[in-house]
């Protein structure tokens, strides 16, 4: 059973997906929270595995509620609620530790996968998103870290590899791309993310584009 909480200052928004994921046979609600500062308590005390968390919430935003909840060890994994005009916030949302995204007016479907997705450790970035975040990397400039085809520490498939998935493509669509099974593909990124000390795919993205192995338009 997936235990999650719900951080959000709309009372028909908590209610809404509170009932979506409850009627779900491996889903359970466990919590609510009305501000950052509450889901900071909540989540220390209910020990969930996702927070569903809002972005702009009185008291405690959910970007400094992310940062908080992503520190510790077991820490639960954070999916951030969004709409388009929410957008100025991928890249921080990122950076505080989010695992993904989540539009506001998803499906139960879509509600109840993306929780799904999040709590088995992968990322959740929808090609919208990922264009976003790619155009605000164009606009931030260069690089923050050194430039270079390979992340240090990476073979050279590696390195393709993540390149591939800074590019917002799936297990099945880089195993397609390499002509590799899809267990392959899926090796490869778990040793990614254990030689550069990642999270997730997002945290990932983030190094790629940050470290120069990826450019914005590449």
């Amino acid at each position: 059973m997936i235990r999650v909480l719900i951080a959000d200052d709309q009372g028909m928004v908590r209610s809404g997906f509170s009932i979506l994921l409850n009627a779900q046979p491996d889903i359970q609600v466990v919590g609510e929270a009305v501000d950052g500062k509450e889901a900071v308590r909540r989540a220390a005390e209910l020990r969930p595995d996702v927070v569903l968390m809002d972005v702009r919430m009185p008291v405690m935003d959910g970007l400094a509620a992310t940062r908080v909840v992503t520190a510790g060890e077991d820490a639960p994994k954070v999916l951030v609620l969004t709409t388009f005009d929410l957008d100025d916030y991928v890249y921080e949302a990122l950076r505080a530790g989010a695992s993904g995204f989540l539009l506001k007016d998803a499906s139960a479907s879509e509600l109840a996968e993306a929780v799904r997705v999040v709590a088995r450790g992968d990322a959740l970035l929808a090609p919208a998103v990922t264009r976003r975040l790619i155009a605000e990397f164009a606009r931030m400039g260069a690089p923050r870290g050194p430039d270079g085809r390979r992340a240090e520490g990476l073979t050279e498939r590696e390195s393709e590899v993540l390149g591939l998935v800074a590019r917002g493509m799936s297990n099945a669509e880089i195993a397609a791309e390499l002509v590799v099974a899809e267990q392959t593909v899926k090796t490869h990124v778990g040793r990614i993310l254990m030689k550069l000390d990642l999270r997730d795919r997002t945290q990932a993205v983030v190094y790629a584009y940050e470290t120069g192995l990826v450019r914005p338009g590449g």
